[in-house]
């Protein structure tokens, strides 16, 4: 029900706005003036800043602002500004060979940092996340580089001939290459139980067969070595080190030896460009299993010749 005539409401010494609803009347109260104060200055607020920024969407833009700004403008200039610093530090990191980046703590925490940005896209597909490789429960086959196990050596510049031209990798001159022979139908069974028991026992989870050291001095020495210490050389792991990337039953190292598996690596010369790869190499390398260099070997930079006189 609407009643049509105002009245004054002595308790509160309000008007009415006179309109009443079951018998509840609403009060005509003033706003606060510091809220109607606030509500115009929002008001022209709203105006400067449509004025001053983009505000109004078009068809395929929107108005551009009195100011020009633009978020998207923003992010350009912060990425710029980051761009320039990073090549200030590229630039610099390609000017210092790798075996003397140790001794610049600065920079080989900083091609550490990079070459962990770089890992985690290029390299996490086979050796994980935590570089850990098989180790850490996935496909066999894949390196943990955590460990101080290296093929081909485990230094700065050894790391970083590695990934420049990978192992077994079709089309590079320099790729690291070894093949270890298929000796399926060479041994009787019981002749490939004797050689893994000699192969088990050079780590110490086997005791030495005879027959089996007859058959490993015959066939494995010359790559192995005598011992089973492997030779870089040739690529030929450490057999006393328990490090199996194929597995390390008595299975797994008879089948290896019957039909042995050997993985591929890709050269990442040509894809990555050679900072990446030296930030890449300092990040592998810091990991726990890397070797130690002698930075006074390295011979200096032309930079570094000028600077030193």
């Amino acid at each position: 029900m609407t009643v049509e005539n105002k009245r004054f409401d002595e308790p509160t010494g309000t008007h009415t706005v006179g309109h009443e609803w079951d018998g509840i009347e609403e009060l005509d109260t003033p706003l606060p003036r510091w809220w109607l104060w606030v509500f115009y200055a929002t008001i022209v607020f709203s105006i400067g800043y449509v004025i001053a920024y983009p505000a109004w969407p078009m068809i395929d833009s929107a108005t551009k602002g009195y100011l020009g700004w633009s978020s998207r403008g923003e992010l350009e200039k912060e990425l710029a500004a980051v761009e320039d610093g990073r090549s200030a530090f590229r630039a610099q990191l390609a000017r210092i060979p790798i075996e003397r980046l140790p001794g610049d703590s600065t920079m080989m925490a900083q091609a550490v940092a990079g070459g962990r940005a770089a890992f985690q896209v290029n390299c996490v597909q086979c050796h994980g996340s935590g570089a850990a490789g098989s180790a850490a429960g996935g496909a066999k086959g894949y390196p943990n580089l955590n460990d101080d196990d290296w093929l081909w050596g485990g230094d700065l510049k050894a790391i970083e001939r590695t990934i420049q031209h990978g192992i077994r990798h079709p089309g590079d001159d320099n790729t690291h290459l070894s093949v270890m022979p298929a000796f399926a139908g060479m041994f009787e069974a019981p002749q490939l139980a004797a050689l893994t028991d000699q192969v088990l026992s050079f780590s110490g989870r086997g005791k030495a067969n005879p027959t089996g050291a007859q058959l490993y001095a015959d066939n494995c020495a010359a790559c192995h070595g005598p011992t089973g210490q492997g030779m870089r050389e040739f690529g030929a792991p450490d057999l006393g080190d328990a490090i199996w990337i194929y597995g390390d039953s008595r299975e797994d190292i008879a089948a290896q030896i019957l039909n042995p598996r050997m993985g591929v690596m890709p050269a990442w010369q040509g894809r990555l460009d050679p900072v990446t790869i030296k930030m890449l190499a300092a990040y592998v390398h810091s990991l726990g299993g890397g070797e130690d260099v002698v930075p006074e070997t390295a011979p200096a930079t032309p930079d570094e010749a000028d600077a030193a006189q």
